[in-house]
């Protein structure tokens, strides 16, 4: 079993900067791909990122690429979201989620492809 616990969210102004942290625990050498997403409000989960531990591949939705950042800390059990240059249209309940297999072909965008998630964490960001 795997829990992941998000931290990090809070309010920001538009154009700032957050970042999230997921820390893992518990069986996590089984865990092979890790993956942010988002639910806005009235509006269904969507991708964000994701990774694979060990990797050299991340994989961004296209609203994000080039102002979000994944990146992972192996020994710490963590993973990371840096987003910069943050627009009012980014706020969101952000969650992480885990996987034992290698999420390959797209299957990383999908919600269902993950078997564990963290409760989320909410940012916002005001005009």
């Amino acid at each position: 079993q795997v829990q992941v616990v998000e931290s990090g969210g809070g309010l920001v102004q538009a154009g700032g900067s957050l970042r999230l942290s997921c820390a893992a625990s518990g069986d996590t050498f089984s865990v092979y791909s890790l993956g942010w997403f988002r639910q806005a409000p009235g509006k269904e989960r969507e991708f964000v990122a994701a990774l694979t531990w060990g990797g050299p591949d991340s994989y961004y939705a296209d609203s994000v690429k080039d102002r979000f950042t994944i990146s992972g800390d192996n020994a710490k059990g963590t993973v990371y979201l840096q987003m910069n240059s943050l627009k009012p249209e980014d706020t969101a309940v952000y969650y992480c989620a885990a996987d034992p297999t290698r999420l390959t072909g797209g299957r990383y965008m999908t919600p269902r492809e993950y078997e564990y998630w963290g409760q989320g964490i909410l940012v916002t960001v005001s005009l």
